[in-house]
C-alpha cells in the first residue's frame, strides 16, 4: 500500500438542497479540479469536509464517490473519526473494504478521553483500517484536548499500519512535539508548512487546497516562498469568514461546484462576506 505524500487537499463536501443532501455529481468535478491543480490526493470528510455533520451512510457514500472518481495516482484518504468508537471502526472498515488508500482519525470531541480510552479508540480504528496506512489526526482546537505523544507511541506499537499524523495545531511550538521519528507528519495549518517540512514533516493536508490546489501544490512540492506568502494571506483574509462556505463560493465561481450549500448549523456567507472572498480569490 502506498503511503500518503506531498500535498493533500482536505476536500470540501459538495452538498445541495440547503445542505441536506450530497451533491454526488459534484464529487467527480471536484476530484478532477484537485488533480488538475497538482495536489497528490484528498482527505474526505475531515474538518473541511464537514464530516462530523454528515450521517454515517452519507460518509460511507461520500468515500465511495471519491474513490470511484480518482484518476490514476491520485490518493484518497478517508477521515473516519466519529463520536463513538463503534462508528469510527465502521467508517474505517468501510474505507478499507471499498478501496481507499488511507484512513485518518481525530480524537473524539466533547468528552476529554484519558490515555487508556484514547489508546483503545485509536487502536480499534487502526485495526479496522488494516492494512491501509493509518494516520492519527491531532487537532486540539477541534477535539478539545491534545493526543498525548505517549498514546501515539502505544498505538503505533500495537498497530503496525500506523504511518503518521496530520497535525493542525498552532503555533509551531504546539506542532513540534508531534514531529516524531519514523512518522510521516502532515501539517494542517498552511502557513506552518515550510517550517514543519524544515523540521521533518513530509507535506500538508490543507483545507485551502480544496479551492487553491495549485498554490498549495507549489508550496509543498517546491517549498516556494511566494506560495507561502499567498497561503498566509488567504488564511488571514478568511480568519473571520465562515471557512466552508468561503471555499465553496470560490469553487462555484470557478465552475467546479454548482451549489455553495453547507450543512446546518454552518451557514452561508452574507453578501459582504461573499464580496470579500471574491476580492481575496
Amino acid at each position: 500500500m502506498a503511503k500518503l505524500h506531498g500535498a493533500i487537499a482536505a476536500a470540501v463536501t459538495p452538498l445541495r438542497d440547503a445542505g441536506l443532501r450530497l451533491d454526488e455529481p459534484g464529487v467527480e468535478r471536484l476530484v478532477r479540479f484537485l488533480a488538475d491543480g497538482g495536489v497528490d490526493g484528498a482527505l474526505v470528510a475531515g474538518t473541511t469536509g464537514e464530516g462530523v455533520l454528515l450521517t454515517l451512510d452519507e460518509r460511507m457514500r461520500l468515500a465511495e464517490l471519491f474513490v470511484d472518481a480518482r484518476p490514476d495516482g491520485f490518493l484518497v484518504a478517508v477521515h473516519a473519526g466519529a463520536q463513538t468508537t463503534a462508528d469510527t471502526v465502521a467508517l474505517a472498515a468501510h474505507a478499507q473494504e471499498h478501496g481507499a488508500d488511507a484512513v485518518a482519525v481525530i480524537a473524539p470531541p466533547y468528552f476529554p478521553l484519558d490515555d487508556e480510552e484514547l489508546f483503545r479508540h485509536l487502536r480499534g480504528a487502526a485495526s479496522a483500517a488494516d492494512p491501509l496506512p493509518f494516520y492519527i489526526y491531532e487537532f486540539a482546537g477541534r477535539s478539545g484536548y491534545p493526543i498525548p505523544v505517549d498514546v501515539i507511541a502505544r498505538v503505533h506499537e500495537a498497530a503496525p499500519n500506523v504511518a503518521g499524523l496530520k497535525v493542525s495545531d498552532t503555533p509551531f511550538a504546539a506542532v513540534e512535539p508531534y514531529l516524531l521519528p519514523g512518522f510521516d507528519v502532515f501539517i494542517g495549518s498552511e502557513p506552518l508548512t515550510l517550517e514543519g517540512m524544515r523540521h521533518g514533516a513530509v507535506g500538508s493536508v490543507s483545507g485551502l487546497a480544496s479551492a487553491w490546489p495549485d498554490v498549495v501544490s507549489t508550496l509543498v512540492h517546491h517549498r516556494d516562498a511566494a506560495a507561502h506568502a499567498r497561503v498566509s494571506e488567504l488564511r488571514d483574509g478568511l480568519a473571520d469568514i465562515p471557512f466552508h462556505a468561503a471555499l465553496k463560493t470560490v469553487l462555484a465561481d470557478r465552475g467546479v461546484l454548482l451549489h455553495v450549500d453547507v450543512r446546518p448549523p454552518l451557514r452561508a456567507l452574507t453578501d459582504d462576506e461573499s464580496e470579500r472572498v471574491r476580492r481575496l480569490a
